[in-house]
């Protein structure tokens, strides 16, 4: 798989991620086992950048996506953020920042963390204070590069000020276009994207159900793109990107995944899955090349994101 430059300051990634959130909910050895080989198949398959945050789990998605990379551990790049409370409110106080990043460096195993990110903007904190804190463990050899997910504009070039940002995390899928004003000050300062949720919480999976088929504490019942009416548009919108898919020997995962590679050469999306014929799957959207008739027939079908 082929290799992009996040950033100015040396970080390198594969294509295409994995995003570990989903690793860190399960209750069981099976649970763990599948999530293990999930992640290193990911690896064969070419992917050498994972991502995971203090908040998956409270340690345990760091200490699974830890053991899994061990043996590889100098040929990949971890990601970890820190940021909320258990109530999932913000969090950047600056004794709690040192406090969550020592712990994530015990429960990954490491010496270093590769990135760092603050995962949610705190109103309470004023960013360069937090990106102050972020630099301490940067000048200690404890993390290698910094970044800042769920964020804005504004806040980046804030940011960068006190301490160069390899990489910007945020939601961003043929049906979320919301990271697009991003575009700007990412390219004036010569920082990344690492796209999660490229795949549209399924939507773009060619697996999508309605509502009705998740359970009842699922969090797509809170989401505008299942309503009635926008649930129906949406799905209409998908049968077409999979009839072109289909037209290009590829699933529809595949063909979201390209059309993230194909936006920006500084795009990195990161898929997560605990299959490991999804993980396959989506790997091999590395190789599919979208010609420009194929990136206008989907802005075609799809020119400003989902149905809300």
């Amino acid at each position: 798989m082929q290799e992009r430059t996040l950033g100015q300051q040396g970080l390198t990634t594969s294509a295409i991620g994995y995003g570990a959130m989903d690793t860190a909910f399960g209750d069981g050895s099976d649970y763990d086992a599948a999530s293990i080989a999930a992640i290193r198949r990911a690896f064969e398959g070419g992917v050498r950048h994972f991502d995971t945050a203090e908040l998956y789990g409270w340690g345990k998605g760091e200490r699974l996506l830890g053991a899994a990379l061990a043996p590889i551990r100098e040929e990949v790049t971890i990601a970890t953020k820190f940021g909320f409370t258990p109530a999932f409110a913000p969090n950047s106080q600056l004794d709690h920042v040192r406090d969550v990043v020592d712990g994530s460096l015990r429960s990954l195993g490491v010496e270093s963390i590769d990135v760092l990110y603050q995962h949610i903007h705190d109103p309470a904190v004023p960013i360069e204070d937090v990106v102050g804190v972020m630099k301490e463990f940067v000048d200690a050899g404890k993390v290698k590069y910094l970044g800042l997910s769920n964020t804005t504009p504004e806040n980046v070039r804030k940011a960068h000020a006190v301490h160069p940002i390899s990489v910007v995390q945020s939601s961003y899928s043929i049906f979320d276009r919301a990271s697009e004003p991003f575009f700007p000050v990412l390219e004036d300062l010569g920082i990344g994207l690492i796209a999660y949720r490229p795949l549209a919480r399924g939507f773009l999976t060619g697996a999508v159900k309605p509502l009705d088929g998740y359970p009842a504490n699922d969090f797509r019942r809170h989401n505008p793109w299942w309503a009635p009416g926008n649930f129906e548009a949406n799905l209409a919108i998908t049968e077409q990107l999979g009839s072109l898919a289909e037209s290009r020997g590829a699933t529809l995962s595949q063909l979201s995944l390209a059309w993230l590679l194909h936006r920006k050469s500084y795009i990195v999306p990161i898929p997560g899955s605990r299959s490991v014929e999804r993980v396959a799957e989506n790997d091999a959207a590395a190789d599919l090349s979208l010609t420009a008739d194929d990136i206008d027939l989907i802005e075609q079908i799809v020119p400003d994101g989902a149905h809300v």
